[in-house]
């Protein structure tokens, strides 16, 4: 392949309104400014850059981009990742390489860009990212996708587990992937038709597509960069960043958990449900979100189950797990909460409920802190005060579950053979 000079190159800055976790994010006032115009500021800012669009799906932050002299251009709210986005604004802005920028950065270092601008156009890489160094201790956090590498500097694989495990040394180097990528025209135009591999629907990563069709990313290491914006605590955090104040730290909410009480279909299952011939319920229950369950209850944090049905298939799931708590049957999610808080000794503010529907709204409202699974509706997303990264049935809980024990310093209770079989008397999964 002929390296071509002079390939037109633009960054589009896909800027959705409504996110899960903080509606109107685009627009969120950071120093006098929307966010989306730092981002735009920064990215004007690169070398070699022919034009920076905004990719929206809202009229408020088209008209907000315009009025700052930006270039947006609108996009459907249907797609269902970035990339499908920025296949769309390839029909209406032409170019070699497109860079695609989250608009939720608007800490992104305009060097960076540039190193991915020039590994891009002056070498035969078919897609570009970026990562940077992270500890031992953050690597274990599964909403920090980590990547591995070749001598080559290609990526090998994206995860959500540390990679690589750390089996028999203590010496292993870790990545966080930032997700910023640089693609070729063509790479873009044939997305559309590449199969979705098992290993993306596992890991919900977008770019194991692209690996799975055998195209080779490219990662340039940078120093460490700022923060993104996902939630309200981010965005404070950023805003102080910005504004030269030194960013107020606050405790983990989940610090003070005693109670866990989750719902049970479409939580602690997929939301199948299967009967038998004599009409009896069945049900697929994760074996990870099990042992999730057990750290907890032997590490002094009881859990309990709530749900609107009632089966001998339930009340077997929950007897072989030692569940502390359990209210089945219930109409009335919001009192049953209460009675579930009452007989475990926990306030409302030392409770966490994790659901997925209409129906655990009330659960919400009840506890002090409600998570959503990745897969819940964007209605029930907007009303929790977080969403997981996985779906129900697939390991929710278990990230939960691993996330309480960290922020109460127990994490060696998943992370060591030593913590493991210290603390867990009975297992069961």
């Amino acid at each position: 392949m002929t390296i071509e000079m002079n390939q037109k190159t633009v960054i589009i800055i896909p800027a959705r309104y409504g996110s899960s976790r903080l509606p109107g994010k685009p627009l969120a006032d950071i120093a006098g400014k929307p966010m989306v115009q730092h981002v735009v500021e920064r990215a004007t800012q690169v070398s070699g850059i022919d034009a920076v669009w905004v990719a929206t799906d809202d009229e408020r932050v088209f008209d907000a981009v315009e009025a700052f002299g930006g270039q947006p251009v609108m996009t459907s709210p249907e797609h269902a990742s970035g990339t499908d986005r920025l296949v769309e604004v390839m029909q209406k802005v032409s170019a070699d390489i497109y860079l695609n920028v989250q608009g939720d950065e608007p800490l992104v270092r305009p060097g960076d860009l540039e190193l991915l601008v020039a590994s891009m156009q002056h070498s035969q890489a078919k897609v570009g990212t970026l990562c940077h160094a992270i500890s031992s201790e953050e690597a274990k956090n599964p909403n920090t996708v980590k990547v591995l590498c070749d001598q080559f500097d290609d990526a090998l694989y994206f995860s959500r587990s540390p990679i690589p495990y750390p089996r028999e040394t203590e010496e292993a180097c870790y990545h966080k992937h930032v997700g910023v990528y640089a693609y070729r025209r063509e790479v873009l135009e044939g997305y559309s038709q590449l199969p979705q591999p098992m290993a993306e629907r596992a890991e919900s990563l977008e770019q194991l597509r692209l690996m799975h069709a055998g195209i080779k990313i490219r990662v340039i290491e940078v120093e460490e960069t700022g923060p993104g914006v996902d939630t309200p605590e981010c965005l404070e955090k950023v805003r102080a960043l910005m504004e030269g104040r030194t960013p107020q730290s606050k405790p983990d909410p989940l610090a003070q958990t005693r109670l866990l009480i989750t719902d049970v279909d479409g939580v602690l299952t997929d939301g199948g449900i299967y009967y038998d011939a004599s009409g009896e319920s069945l049900k697929q229950f994760h074996v990870r979100d099990g042992l999730g369950i057990r750290l907890l209850e032997e590490s002094g944090i009881q859990v309990a189950i709530l749900s609107g049905r009632d089966s001998a298939t339930l009340r077997k799931r929950i007897s072989d797990l030692g569940i502390s708590h359990a209210k089945l049957g219930v109409k009335d999610k919001h009192a049953a909460c209460q009675e579930l808080m009452a007989a475990a000794g926990a306030t409302a503010q030392q409770t966490v409920f994790i659901g997925d529907d209409v129906i655990d709204l009330p659960a919400f409202e009840a506890c002090g802190r409600a998570y959503a699974v990745a897969d819940a509706p964007d209605y029930i997303k907007v009303q929790a005060d977080e969403v997981l990264s996985l779906a129900g049935g697939k390991g929710a809980v278990r990230e939960l579950a691993d996330r309480i024990l960290l922020a109460q310093g127990r994490e060696a209770v998943y992370s060591t053979a030593s913590g493991f079989l210290g603390n867990v008397a009975k297992v069961a999964q």
